[in-house]
């Protein structure tokens, strides 16, 4: 089956995937709303938590937002020098404990803001004496409701059950939020609308990459540094929708006992971030040519003419940082067209629905 790309299809379609393809589609235009209406009032947050100069940051989200509060954390330790951790909401929700978070900043990142165990651990968070944040796509949400800060990813209604602009869009806002405390020089950024677009323009040539997993049973994705949360929002995104399992790891857990299972018909995709990852990830590159692995890369041209087959970014002058926002979107656009080649629906994924409500 040959898959409408997102101009393609019209208000009237009701072909497999037309939610999915069309949000996908709207992300250049989310990524510049956030730069030219978000961007502000987001260094307005950002100045007025920097100012109660917070000790550490904990991270709090689930799913896709799980993935985009894992980049803050690479942002936060490598750009201000600040400790992160990922909570557990568990700890709070069933345990009931109270640690003291006294000048501690904390971070709840959800698209929609609803979940309760989000809200029940932020709204713990406060009252244990953190500072509390959260960034949603839901200015009116509960989880906005119980923090003191809050900032909107902007990203418009998301209806497809797998998310994709919201998840560019939290990095963004992310990024923007990161370079606030630090009263950074975010210029660069403004080249992401414009770079995405292109990288999103490339469907048909993603559909023929896509056509070597049509009959995948497994796949293994791999990075390092800032790139390590796309493998894991690109497996996320395959599981969902194409129900292939996918494993994400990073490189250097890879090397520690699951290389073993790679061999020459499971396919490895590896996202190579220009800069520090991917030159932390050669070795492990290296090791799974070595092994003959069928090795799909997603970044620089030097690294896709070496692999089996790949997807190059233009992230010429791009910062590392900021090549994730990047990174993702031929992962989102293989997970869709691999989805569509299996026969089905990416917009209806089952047994999910849009708001997954945990406790």
């Amino acid at each position: 089956m040959s898959a409408p790309t997102p101009a393609e299809h019209s208000a009237y379609d009701e072909s497999p995937g037309r939610i999915m393809a069309g949000e996908m589609a709207q992300q250049p235009a989310v990524l510049r709303r956030i730069l030219d209406e978000g961007a502000p009032r987001i260094r307005e947050v950002a100045a007025a938590v920097a100012a109660r100069r917070p000790r550490f940051v904990l991270l709090t989200a689930r799913g896709t937002s799980d993935n985009a509060a894992l980049y803050a954390k690479y942002l936060l330790e490598i750009r201000l020098g600040l400790p992160c951790g990922l909570t557990s909401m568990s700890t709070t929700t069933a345990y009931g404990a109270r640690p003291d978070l006294t000048d501690v900043l904390v971070v709840t990142v959800s698209q929609s803001g609803g979940s309760p165990d989000l809200v029940a651990s932020t709204k713990a968070a406060r009252e244990a004496g953190a500072v509390t944040l959260a960034v949603t796509n839901n200015p009116d949400s509960p989880l906005a409701a119980v923090s003191e800060f809050h900032i909107d990813v902007m990203a418009g209604p998301e209806r497809a059950l797998p998310a994709t602009k919201t998840y560019t869009a939290s990095l963004l806002a992310l990024y923007l939020f990161v370079e606030g405390l630090r009263d950074g020089d975010t210029a660069a950024a403004g080249r992401l609308p414009e770079l995405a677009a292109r990288v999103l323009g490339r469907q048909d040539e993603v559909r023929t990459l896509a056509a070597r997993y049509r009959f995948a049973e497994r796949m293994v994705i791999t990075s390092r540094g800032y790139g390590y949360p796309t493998a894991k929002e690109a497996a996320l995104k395959l599981m969902e929708t194409s129900y292939i399992p996918a494993l994400a790891y990073s490189g250097a857990d890879l090397l520690h006992g699951p290389l073993a299972m790679v061999d020459n018909i499971s396919p490895v995709i590896a996202v190579v971030t220009g800069g520090r990852g991917g030159e932390a990830l050669q070795p492990v590159l290296d090791r799974l040519r070595g092994r003959g692995a069928d090795l799909f890369v997603v970044g620089p041209a030097a690294q896709v003419a070496a692999a089996s087959a790949g997807f190059v970014l233009p992230v010429e002058g791009v910062p590392e940082e900021l090549q994730p926002i990047l990174e993702i979107l031929p992962l989102q656009l293989m997970a869709y067209e691999v989805t569509i080649a299996r026969g089905q629906d990416p917009d209806a994924p089952r047994a999910l629905a849009k708001v997954t409500e945990t406790r």
